[in-house]
């Protein structure tokens, strides 16, 4: 027997008619006739009486309703057992990070829950591009400014903030000199616009060094090529023994670090373990804890 069918029959009889069924779920009104038409035809069994606005349970569709809407609440406690971590972790748990979270803290991380849950086989793969989570087999993806997806859950977990940074040795342009800068992209010419306490100011640049690495951007900025735009976890420690100084803030959205998964009900005991992790690990999801997770590097 089809169990969504099944699932989809006792939300009709429970709320006495498709059309409710289907406001209450915010499903298709469609689909859940069909369903329960199918139900209908695999059992050989008429389920409802039809009559031009009416909708009355048959006998044979009453006792299944009586019966089914036991078990399936059962199953539902017990998937709310499992999410609330009443199940012990374990299995495989595959993770899609970005590049520089996997850089500066996914090993770190990625080893403590190891430790910690010794029966879950994890399985990090680093990478940036967009991902399909059930096409691909992911449990759970880390993206930074995720685009909203109505097919998945997410939380931020991390949030950071851009600054323009520079080695004290390279002194900051007069009036509407550029700066030199380590860039992303060698088209990259827009100026920077920057947040002080004396209030906004506009930096022109000209790129002396483009990169494709926030990592390799630092460490050119560290050596005194030009100034950067660079996450403060990353360069917090710098900041803190005078061997960055900060020209200002970037004036841009803060990033945020997002945990994404397909459904906000039934989560494995292993999405559930690792989540929890990251929420100890990162308590107030602040740049300075992420910088003090990462250290100096």
């Amino acid at each position: 027997m089809d169990l969504l069918a099944l699932a989809d029959f006792t939300l009709v009889a429970r709320h006495g008619g498709f059309g409710r069924a289907a406001r209450a779920a915010g499903r298709p009104k469609a689909t859940l006739s069909r369903r329960v038409a199918e139900l209908e035809a695999a059992l050989a069994l008429r389920l409802f009486e039809r009559g031009g606005r009416t909708l009355k349970l048959t006998e044979e569709g009453r006792t299944l309703y009586e019966r089914a809407g036991h078990l399936l609440a059962e199953l539902e406690q017990t998937a709310a057992a499992i999410a609330a971590g009443g199940e012990k972790p374990r299995g495989r748990l595959r993770i899609s990070a970005p590049l520089l979270f996997s850089q500066t803290a996914m090993g770190k991380i990625a080893a403590g829950f190891a430790l910690s849950y010794p029966e879950v086989r994890l399985e990090v793969t680093t990478e940036d591009r967009p991902v399909d989570m059930i096409e691909e087999g992911f449990d759970l993806v880390i993206r930074v400014n995720p685009d909203p997806d109505d097919n998945l859950v997410g939380r931020i977990f991390l949030r950071d903030r851009l600054l323009a940074v520079a080695s004290p040795r390279l002194p900051r342009p007069e009036g509407n000199r550029p700066a030199p800068a380590v860039v992303r992209s060698a088209g990259d010419r827009q100026p920077w616009t920057l947040k002080t306490q004396d209030g906004r100011s506009t930096l022109a640049i000209e790129p002396a060094l483009a990169v494709s690495s926030l990592i390799m951007a630092r460490d050119a900025v560290r050596a005194g090529v030009g100034a950067g735009r660079l996450p403060l976890s990353l360069v917090s420690h710098d900041l803190a023994d005078g061997s960055l100084v900060a020209w200002g803030d970037i004036d841009a959205p803060d990033i945020t670090l997002w945990t994404l998964y397909p459904s906000r009900r039934l989560l494995s005991a292993r999405v559930s373990a690792f989540l929890a992790y990251l929420k100890q690990a990162f308590p107030a999801g602040t740049p300075d804890e992420l910088a003090a997770f990462v250290g100096r590097s």
